[in-house]
């Protein structure tokens, strides 16, 4: 167990919103999650997925809705975990985050040491997802029910005991989120110790703190970066357009880019429903970001993203970064 320092904090902040592909929430509301944290002098404790007990109870927390509409409360989301907790007649052990983003992952952070309890460095998808089902505890048939869902104030909450499968909890999830001004908070998915160590991605809030770190001390901070996480840098440019809309609990996004330095006469266009999709860079389709965590790419986990993609108007077939380079 570790005692989260501010600078470790605002590390994650930072760190997390790179994982994140554009989405996970607005980083600025992040950092003022750390803020009102030390104001409060609440301690955020970082628990390694190997020290929770078996038997013990997890729990999941994000927020859930279009990345346009960004906002969090302390108490209402603490209310929100507690209204899952009082259904299960158990106090969780830890919250662990659903996904990684300047938000999403402090929001569980911040739930956590609010309610006195450590959050677990793991998430449920190694970067952020524009839908809720996606996670890689779908492929090892985790339920998402029993689950809450609420507005940002707490005043509407509602407790989902059951639902037919992992994509009607996204449609329930998305359509409250919808009516709620695009905003609400998401206790989902009970875990128990055990599950923890095997089914999310494992140690990467500490894997994000050190991003955040390399981003602040490193001298060339993108050349650290890529080194770390394996990553490639697939496009330099200037953003000629953007466009952009809020719909149905997401944002959609288009923004063209025209290439400088070695990518000059070269045009990039990303594309993101929440989080960034995919890249068309010249009319030949390329994936940006830092390579999946090993269960996106196994072929379950690629049927559940080709069925997504292609949701959203995407019908190539994916390659992964590390090919489209070579």
């Amino acid at each position: 167990m570790k005692m989260l320092t501010q600078q470790d904090l605002a590390d994650l902040v930072e760190g997390a919103a790179i994982f994140s592909s554009g989405g996970g929430g607005d980083p600025q509301v992040g950092l003022n999650i750390v803020e009102r944290l030390l104001e409060n002098r609440c301690p955020a404790q970082l628990i390694d997925p190997k020290e929770v007990p078996d038997n013990e109870v997890v729990i999941n927390f994000a927020c859930v809705g279009a990345t346009a509409s960004s906002a969090y409360r302390s108490d209402a989301a603490v209310k929100t975990f507690k209204t899952l907790e009082d259904f299960l007649g158990k106090k969780a052990f830890a919250v662990i985050p659903v996904e990684l983003g300047g938000l999403n992952t402090l929001a569980a952070v911040d739930v956590a040491a609010r309610h006195g309890i450590p959050v677990v460095d793991a998430d449920g998808a190694g970067r952020a997802v524009p839908e809720v089902h996606l996670k890689v505890y779908t492929l090892d048939n985790i339920p998402l029910a029993p689950m809450v869902v609420a507005d940002l104030d707490a005043e509407n909450v509602v407790l989902v005991k059951q639902t037919r499968d992992s994509k009607a909890a996204e449609r329930i999830s998305r359509a409250l989120a919808t009516e709620w001004n695009n905003m609400a908070y998401k206790v989902p998915r009970v875990l128990n110790g055990k599950q923890v160590k095997i089914s999310p991605v494992q140690n990467t809030l500490s894997k994000s703190i050190r991003i955040g770190m390399l981003l602040r001390k490193a001298v060339d901070p993108l050349r650290a970066i890529l080194k770390e996480t394996g990553g490639l840098l697939l496009f330099e440019g200037n953003v000629d357009r953007v466009q952009r809309e809020t719909k149905g609990g997401f944002t959609w996004t288009t923004l063209e880019i025209h290439g400088t330095h070695d990518c000059k006469g070269s045009k990039l266009e990303l594309k993101a429903k929440n989080e960034f999709l995919i890249a068309n860079k010249d009319d030949k389709l390329t994936v940006i970001g830092i390579p999946a965590p090993a269960k996106w790419q196994t072929p379950k986990g690629l049927e559940m993203w080709k069925e997504v993609l292609q949701e959203s108007g995407v019908k190539e077939k994916y390659t992964p970064i590390e090919k489209l380079l070579t």
